[in-house]
């Protein structure tokens, strides 16, 4: 099987147009224009005479209604006039009767807010006054539940102090007691006795000056 022969043969434009020859003109020539038939000078002159009276008979028309026009104008601008200088007196006044009720509302407003500012500043003084009274109060109520807690600080801090003193006292006199018995059975007893007695009631006095350290340590935090 062969393939297909798809080639297309060239053809020149230029050629083909002259094999063609000269192309049929369609529609009129020069020559048929110059040829055109043409009015005389006759002719001519009575045209333009019959376009000058159609022309003069529209001027007649338009001067008339012009005129008319005019009038029209003239009695239309009058009652515009007179339309215009009454709505220009009722403006006026209008105008003064709204100057008169501004000014009355003006001094109304000035009054009732001379009123008003003496009120608010009335208003003013009695909450400055009230707010003032709230606040020596709320001071007063204040201090005094400072002080009443202080006082009451310092009522528990002397009730502690005393009834420490009041222990340490009574533990001194028990002491004081127990070392006077030692004492007085070492001094009836024998030697031997009489060491051991001292010995414990040095050990007593040690612990005593322990005891006396850790109450002023305390006392000292607490304060």
């Amino acid at each position: 099987m062969g393939k297909r022969d798809n080639r297309v043969a060239y053809m020149n434009p230029i050629a083909m147009a002259r094999a063609r020859g000269p192309a049929q003109n369609s529609g009129p020539t020069i020559q048929d224009y110059l040829n055109r038939p043409r009015p005389t000078w006759e002719e001519v002159k009575e045209q333009l005479e019959k376009k000058k009276k159609g022309s003069r008979a529209l001027a007649e028309f338009e001067e008339k209604m012009n005129e008319n026009w005019k009038k029209e104008l003239e009695k239309h601008r009058e009652k515009l006039l007179g339309g215009n200088e009454s709505s220009s007196k009722k403006k006026e006044k209008k105008k003064k009767e709204k100057k008169k009720s501004n000014r009355l509302s003006s001094s109304s407003s000035s009054s009732s807010s001379s009123d008003s500012s003496s009120s608010s500043s009335d208003s003013e003084d009695e909450d400055k006054k009230q707010g003032k009274k709230r606040r020596k109060k709320k001071y007063r109520s204040s201090r005094k539940s400072s002080a009443s807690s202080t006082s009451e600080s310092e009522a528990d801090s002397k009730d502690s102090t005393k009834k420490k003193r009041s222990k340490e006292d009574c533990e001194k006199e028990k002491e004081g007691k127990n070392h006077h018995r030692k004492r007085k059975k070492a001094d009836r007893g024998d030697g031997p006795a009489s060491s051991e007695s001292l010995s414990e009631s040095d050990q007593t006095e040690e612990v005593q000056a322990k005891k006396k350290k850790n109450n002023e340590e305390k006392e000292k935090t607490a304060r």
